[in-house]
């Protein structure tokens, strides 16, 4: 008998620092849409230690919703599959008024998490941390955001489809 995947999308950012933003602005997009119960959406913001013991609770597929720079124009997204050994080298640490997601899964796997798959939705930011009270997004961040939602029911039911596609014997 096969399983639905369980699935966290964690979306993260600052909204004090301009596009870092992005991942909470595409948290209240998501909010008002229905996933399965397999799915959990959550607005981590900036607190480091709720998404250190979330990514505790062995999820098959963890996907980081935030604001990526790569070098591309502002408000390109990204669907990247991260490489799950970088983290040995990051140090285990948690800010409590910040977000360092590399650190975040440092600390967790310290822990004793284990990362089976981790995606990472990102937009190129125009504007991005520096200068505290930077609020809201810039205009090609903004319009990004329904097509950052659609990505993310689309990756979900993409994760799905490949589990239900797998023959167990």
């Amino acid at each position: 008998m096969m399983t639905e995947p369980r699935i966290l999308i964690a979306c993260i950012g600052n909204i004090f620092h301009g596009d870092d933003a992005f991942g909470v602005e595409v948290a209240k997009q998501l909010a008002g849409r229905r996933f399965p119960e397999n799915v959990r959406v959550v607005d981590f913001g900036i607190r480091s230690f709720d998404l250190t013991f979330a990514l505790m609770d062995d999820f098959d597929v963890t996907v980081f919703v935030d604001a990526t720079q790569r070098g591309g124009a502002p408000g390109t997204l990204y669907l990247i599959e991260a490489d799950l050994s970088e983290i040995d080298e990051f140090e285990a640490e948690a800010d409590a008024h910040g977000m360092n997601p590399m650190k975040v899964l440092a600390m967790a796997k310290a822990m004793g998490a284990e990362f089976k798959r981790l995606l990472v939705i990102g937009c190129e930011p125009q504007t991005l941390g520096g200068e505290e009270g930077l609020m809201g997004l810039s205009e090609p961040v903004q319009a990004v955001i329904a097509e950052a939602v659609e990505m993310i029911e689309s990756l979900v039911a993409d994760i799905r489809a490949e589990t239900r596609s797998v023959i167990t014997v």
